[in-house]
């Protein structure tokens, strides 16, 4: 993609989309109550993931730049550093949502290059402990959608419902 002067002079998302607003509009164009809103990254709708310079006609949403990576944390260069043994507790901060499927994959991931042979029995306790992630996961993914819904009782089940599957 391009850049021009113009964005390297001002990368932040909210400029770019001011400026590009003020290039393209026509001096005769009428234009109504218009508002450009930042939405996060710490609005309780992103969960901090994401950020959002939107632009509001009204009610309406008329453009929307996002504007990611807010959990990117340089991983892979903390790991080069690292025997391959001494990273496996970064993974489980790679995905706060299910942190044993990360586990997992990287644990694949080493015993394919060290040429390890992994028993019937483990790779089938593997499966069980990463769909049981998966279920809790999902399960928070609900509550969370329910809460910024406003449906806080089906966000309390799913939060009990996902504590019972931390106690098996």
């Amino acid at each position: 993609m391009p850049f021009t002067t113009r964005e390297i002079e001002s990368p932040d998302p909210v400029t770019r989309v001011v400026t590009a607003d003020t290039q393209l509009r026509h001096a005769d164009e009428d234009i109504g109550e218009k508002m450009v809103l930042n939405m996060g990254p710490s609005h309780p709708a992103t969960h901090g993931v994401l950020r959002l310079v939107l632009e509001l006609d009204g009610e309406i949403i008329t453009k929307a730049t996002p504007d990611i990576g807010f959990l990117h944390r340089g991983d892979e260069k903390i790991a080069e550093n690292m025997q391959y043994n001494q990273f496996v507790p970064y993974t489980d901060r790679l995905d706060y949502l299910a942190p044993l499927s990360n586990n997992v994959a990287y644990a694949l991931a080493i015993e394919k290059l060290m040429g390890w042979d992994i028993p019937p029995r483990g790779k089938a306790i593997r499966t069980i402990c990463c769909e049981t992630s998966r279920i809790s996961s999902h399960l928070l993914g609900l509550g969370a959608m329910a809460l910024d819904l406003g449906a806080m009782t089906v966000f309390l089940y799913t939060f009990t419902e996902r504590e019972k599957l931390y106690d098996l």
